[in-house]
């Protein structure tokens, strides 16, 4: 286990944003499914050596497909790997093999797909994924509807998603059907619905992944409480929910100034406000850091997902907050949040790689030593978060816990 160890410091510079984790994920794919082309840049972390690795057993025989901890490879590529007609065992690690699948495991079989499993993994799946309705739940998780979106148009008719509550993240699933256009692939949004052609081929092309609105969030919320941040490579055009997080920090008061390559963020005095994150689930953790450090009450709402991820979130980011003293109450989809006196804390990262850098810029604004365990959790998203953060004046050091 490592160990990071945060002392306060003031927050100045500029980095340059890592590539979107979640395009790169499904222009991956997309590529495997056209037969090659270059995607780049990439990030080596343990999410994007999931995606490449099941890729690769794809291509082989009686494949093994080991997703490590990353549920966006599970839930994307076991349509994907039934549409093909391939048997593989998915496996995985940490808390994935505890994260929901059963969505698939009720539609697929009505599809022509076996589904062995005892509800969660290993699933080993065979049989060769057949064309038509596919009705599913819009509000247990987006990535269910991507996993579908990218299988289906290769399949020899036409297919429709149905869907029967209101999609929640729909940000991710346009980025879906963004990526598959980008690949020349056509799906067309209908009301409750998404519409997609079978006998589709997707299109062999160099692809160039965009910069991460979601890793960008971590050093935005910095700079809006410590210093100056500038963020460059990002597109202000992107279809990523998360690059709400800029009009989020003005409505605490933030110093935002969005250009069209770059966001600059200033030191600004913050005011409480109420977020609904149904679209947004990733950007809990740095706005709730925002909250402790902003006056009056911040309240999230709509973030019941987030307590099926890495970790509980929900209740990952409430014990850390608690323990630098700040009052925090949870709530069933969020929590209330009251600006505090902090201090420094010894707090836990849950295996979780958003709780941790999250919590690494909670613990700059406090006077004194604070410590956050499972620092190389970062590894399954941003290997090089703490290089940056210390690039811009933070003071983060990394130690191995013997």
């Amino acid at each position: 286990m490592r160990i990071a160890k945060i002392q306060k410091s003031n927050i100045s510079g500029t980095v340059q944003v890592p590539p979107s984790k979640s395009a790169a994920h499904r222009a991956l794919i997309c590529s495997f499914l056209a037969g090659g082309g270059n995607v780049s840049p990439l990030i080596d972390s343990k999410d994007m050596q999931a995606t490449l690795g099941v890729i690769s057993a794809l291509k082989g025989d009686k494949p093994i497909a080991d997703c490590i901890e990353s549920g966006s490879t599970l839930r994307f590529m076991i349509p994907v790997a039934a549409a093909l007609g391939k048997r593989v065992k998915f496996v995985g690690r940490g808390k994935l093999p505890e994260r929901p699948i059963g969505d698939y495991l009720r539609l697929l079989p009505e599809h022509g797909v076996k589904c062995d499993c005892t509800g969660t993994l290993p699933l080993t799946v065979s049989g060769k994924l057949t064309p038509g309705r596919f009705e599913i739940a819009g509000n247990v998780s987006s990535q269910y509807i991507t996993g579908l979106l990218l299988a289906l148009p290769i399949l020899d008719g036409d297919s429709e998603i149905v869907l029967t509550t209101e999609l929640q993240s729909k940000p991710y699933v346009d980025m879906t059907v963004k990526v598959m256009a980008d690949f020349g692939v056509k799906v067309e949004e209908r009301e409750n619905s998404y519409f997609i052609p079978g006998n589709q081929i997707y299109k062999k092309r160099d692809y160039t992944v965009e910069a991460d609105w979601s890793q960008a969030a971590f050093f935005m919320v910095a700079g809006a409480l410590f210093g100056d941040v500038t963020l460059t490579g990002l597109d202000v055009n992107s279809t990523q929910g998360d690059k709400k997080i800029a009009d989020i920090l003005k409505k605490f008061g933030a110093d935002v100034t969005v250009n069209n390559d770059s966001v600059v963020v200033k030191k600004s005095q913050l005011h409480g406000i109420e977020i609904n994150a149904t679209d947004i689930p990733d950007m809990v953790p740095s706005l709730a850091v925002a909250g402790i450090y902003a006056s009056g009450k911040t309240v999230i709402t709509g973030a019941q997902r987030l307590r099926y991820k890495e970790s509980d979130r929900i209740e990952s980011i409430v014990y850390n907050l608690k323990k630098l003293g700040a009052e925090v109450e949870e709530t069933d989809d969020g929590m209330e949040i009251l600006g505090s006196t902090l201090h420094a804390a010894n707090m836990k990262g849950f295996n979780d790689h958003r709780i941790v850098m999250a919590m690494t810029v909670a613990a700059t604004g406090v006077d004194g030593l604070s410590t956050i365990d499972d620092a190389q959790s970062i590894n399954k998203s941003y290997p090089d978060f703490f290089n940056d953060f210390n690039s811009i004046g933070g003071n983060a050091n990394v130690f191995i816990d013997r």
